[in-house]
């Protein structure tokens, strides 16, 4: 059995989140979207009052996986969730478990702040996230369609 860590990210961890949300955004073909840099990760993951978190996965000393995500609630249920924003183990260590690791990770966490789950999303042509999401029992929200307001339709919303 391969031996691994989780834990928080901290200050000096900032190359390797870069590096593996790089891939990350690789494997969907997002790069045009990817703006982070090792400054903006030290801005907003090690601030006072962060407004996301990152939980790297290190087989012995390699960053093997990380799960990036934020607090939200759950205004129906009054109680906190994870929203999971990012969720990525390279090729390189996968069959090893640490998606699961990580999400299992995650869901203690949710557990011991009394939360009442987690939620994501995937992109519909990933069949092997979307095969290893139905694996753990994870539910697929029917009936809801997820939007982005963004760019210049934020700018003419911004102006009404």
């Amino acid at each position: 059995m391969t031996v691994f860590s989780i834990r928080q990210a901290v200050p000096g961890d900032e190359e390797a989140v870069v590096a593996l949300l790089h891939a990350l955004a690789e494997y969907e073909h997002l790069l045009d979207r990817f703006h982070i840099t090792p400054d903006i990760v030290r801005r907003d993951y090690f601030c006072d009052n962060p407004p996301i978190f990152c939980d790297l996965l290190f087989e012995g000393e390699r960053p093997a996986g990380l799960a990036t995500w934020y607090w939200t609630y759950g205004s129906f249920a009054a109680a906190r969730k994870i929203y999971l924003a990012d969720l990525f183990v390279p090729p390189e260590f996968r069959g090893r478990h640490y998606g699961q690791a990580l999400i299992g990770h995650l869901a203690r966490r949710v557990i011991a702040r009394g939360g009442i789950g987690m939620d994501w999303e995937v992109l519909d042509w990933n069949k092997p996230s979307i095969d290893f999401y139905d694996s753990l029992g994870a539910t697929a929200i029917r009936n809801w369609n997820a939007y982005n307001l963004s760019g210049e339709a934020l700018a003419r919303a911004a102006k009404r």
